[in-house]
Formats: structure tokens, C-alpha cells, sequence
């Protein structure tokens, strides 16, 4: 029997360059090298998306009414020339044969439950406010907490540029809730925020602050840790099933998340160093939130989102029933939508409610719908609001 030491160096090198051979004819070939999305210099945008087989692929887009058809070249490749499209950060995705997909080239997507899009950032002539600029740069931290029914929770942390820096200084705290499916990581990733902040605070407009991003469906998760199906959202707004679900949020906030962030960050711990604020369903849990511990909360900004009359008048009539005393009380109470916002009726509805009940407020209304887009300019237009004299 020949001993494996005895065989010659040139039979081993013959042996190695086989293996790698065969090893490289058991891959699968590949495609050919697919960028997308390219931005170009007069702000079109180029997409395109590898799928030679495919009869057909779409791309549906938030800055288009409508899915656009894209055409195939002869590597099977498939592409569309869009815009020009107003610089911002929108989600997209692409439909393959009936199939909505996101985009395998792009590493940006969509924090959601559901499907999650692919992003476009397309930059402006002049940085946007949510633009990563040559300042002083925050942190972002994942954090974990005991929650509700014995779960673990999810949050997100922004701590301003300076924060490791100076071991002594407390820092005020907002807390900033996403909307319906979307996660802790949508106010960072989609939002943003902590760009946001980073840009006001180098520009002297923002005072620096810690910004809690929390999970805000507190079924969903207790339902995934426990082995359970995640519940269907609620179809009212304002029904029993949301409000309840917006106060377990709420006591999930008080009783778990500030105490966490209380213990493990330099957080000034009162009131009037405490702001709460979110988006959609966040909006709702943030004024359910904010109304019921009036104790806790001397900030509020909801954005997209509004109470009903009847609630207000039911479940908040202290507020509305001694407007001096909530006027003292909350340094901001903010209310924001946009004009083609499907919650656009219910939330000026909303502002002529506190106007009527003299509950002092700040409102903007921007052009645009539900989207992140307004989201972003909400957050920049309140946070050099927060926490000033």
C-alpha cells in the first residue's frame, strides 16, 4: 500500500486544482453584475432587476401613481428610467410576474412586519435635513428589556454626538413610537432620526437628546415569544380592541421601557425632560399614552393621527374639561398631517376640537399622504421644539 507522504508534490498541486475545479462546475453560474438603483446626475432613477425568465416585471414605486412597466435587454436583465424624481427617501419594489419583490441589489429596505420594500435615497443639490453630513455623529444602540408577560422587548437608541464623552452630563429623553407593521427600527432606518438630530444639534437648532425608539405592538410580540399567530390588527381605530391594545403599550412604556432606559442611560428623570411622540398608530399610543400620565409626559407631538371627540370627551375629560390647567401642564402638544393623508379629516377634525376646548397646540399641515416623507419633516420641525425653555 503506497503511503500518502511518499506521493510526490506535483500530485498533490494536480489533486488541489481539481477539487477547485469540480468544486467551481458544482456552483451555479452566475448572472450577470445588476446595479440598481443608479441615481443619475439629472435625478432620474435607474432600476433594474435580473430575472430572465420572467414574462413580465413592474416597478412600483411611492413617487409613481402607478406600476411602470420595465423592459428586458438581452442578458435578461430589466430596467426603467424614471423622474426626474424630487430628492427624498422613498420605498420601492418590484412586481415579477404578478410577484412583489424586493430588490436583490439594493442592501436598504424597509423595517416592517409585513413586506419589507426596498429604499431609494435620492440626494438633493443641497444636503436634506435627513442627508449624513460632515458633523459630530450620535450612536445607535439595540436594546433589550422585560416586558409584558414576561417577554423581552426591542428598542432602538439614539444618544447625541458628545454622549461617551462627558460621563457626568444627563440628557433629556423623547420617545418616539413607529405606526401599524412597522418595527423599532423604522424611525432609524426610514426616518432617519438620527441624521435629523445629528444635523440640528451641529446647527445649533436642536438641543441634544436621547431618542427611544420602541417596538409598538405589544400582541405581536408576546404572541411570536409564546408561540402563538401574530393578531390581526384592529379594523377601527377606536375601537375596543386598539384602545386596549394602545393602553397595554402605554402601561408596556411607563411600567417597563422608561424605567430600562431610566437605569441604563443618563436620562434627567421628570417630566419636563420627557417627550412622546410617533406616527399613525404611534400617534394614537402617544396621546393615549401622554393623556393618561400627564405625570409623566410634558411633551407631545402626534404625527398623522388624532382621538375622536367621543374619546376625548369619555376617557379625557379632564384635559379638555380644564384647559388652563393641561395649558400649564404640557409644555407642546403638537398635531401634524398632510393634506392627501387619508387621516387627514380626522386629524383637523381633531385641531378644531382642541381649538374649540381652548387646549393650546401647534399643528402643521404639509402637502403629501401617509408617508415617511412627511414623517421626516415632522420630526425636524419638532425636535428643536422639545425641551426648551
Amino acid at each position: 500500500m503506497t503511503n500518502p507522504k511518499s506521493l510526490p508534490i506535483c500530485f498533490w498541486g494536480v489533486c488541489l486544482i481539481l477539487s477547485l475545479y469540480l468544486g467551481a462546475q458544482a456552483q451555479p453560474p452566475r448572472g450577470p453584475l445588476v446595479v440598481s438603483p443608479k441615481i443619475n446626475a439629472d435625478k432620474t432613477v435607474t432600476f433594474s432587476y435580473l430575472a430572465p425568465t420572467a414574462k413580465s416585471v413592474e416597478l412600483s414605486a411611492q413617487f409613481e401613481k402607478g406600476p411602470v412597466p420595465m423592459t428586458k435587454d438581452a442578458q435578461g436583465i430589466w430596467s426603467v428610467t424614471v423622474g426626474p424624481v424630487k430628492p427624498d427617501i422613498y420605498p420601492y419594489s418590484f412586481r415579477v410576474n404578478g410577484v412583489t419583490v424586493m430588490d436583490p441589489a439594493n442592501v436598504a429596505f424597509f423595517p416592517n412586519e409585513r413586506f419589507k420594500a426596498s429604499l431609494v435615497d435620492v440626494p438633493g443639490d443641497t444636503p436634506l435635513i435627513h442627508a449624513l453630513r460632515d458633523v459630530p455623529h450620535g450612536s445607535i444602540n439595540y436594546e433589550y428589556y422585560p416586558s409584558m408577560e414576561g417577554t423581552t422587548g426591542s428598542l432602538v437608541v439614539y444618544t447625541p454626538p458628545g454622549y461617551d464623552q462627558n460621563p457626568s452630563k444627563k440628557y433629556p429623553v423623547y420617545y418616539l413610537i413607529s405606526g401599524t407593521t412597522d418595527t423599532e427600527e423604522t424611525f432609524f432606518k426610514v426616518g432617519k432620526t438620527n441624521l435629523i438630530l445629528d444635523n440640528l444639534i451641529a446647527e445649533g437648532k436642536a438641543r441634544s437628546m436621547i431618542i427611544v425608539m420602541p417596538y409598538g405592538n405589544i400582541a405581536a410580540r408576546v404572541a411570536e415569544q409564546k408561540g402563538g399567530s401574530k393578531p390581526a390588527d384592529p379594523t377601527v381605530r377606536d375601537g375596543a380592541d386598539a384602545v386596549k391594545r394602545a393602553n397595554d403599550f402605554a402601561e408596556d412604556l411607563v411600567s417597563n421601557v422608561i424605567p430600562y432606559i431610566e437605569k441604563s442611560y443618563r436620562a434627567i428623570p421628570n417630566r419636563e425632560n420627557r417627550a412622546i411622540g410617533g406616527f399613525s398608530r404611534g400617534g394614537g399610543q402617544t396621546l393615549r399614552a401622554a393623556f393618561h400620565n400627564m405625570d409623566k409626559f410634558a411633551w407631545v407631538c402626534a404625527y398623522s393621527s388624532y382621538l375622536s371627540p367621543q374619546e376625548m370627551d369619555g376617557t379625557f375629560s379632564p384635559i379638555v374639561n380644564k384647559p388652563n390647567q393641561t395649558n400649564k401642564q404640557l409644555k407642546l402638544l403638537w398635531v401634524s398631517v398632510g393634506s392627501d393623508d387619508f387621516l387627514y379629516k380626522g386629524t383637523v377634525e381633531f385641531m378644531d376640537y382642541l381649538k374649540a376646548k381652548k387646549v393650546n397646540f401647534k399643528s402643521l399641515i404639509t402637502d403629501g399622504g401617509h408617508t415617511w416623507m412627511n414623517v421626516k419633516t415632522y420630526v425636524a420641525a419638532t425636535t428643536p421644539l422639545l425641551f426648551q425653555p
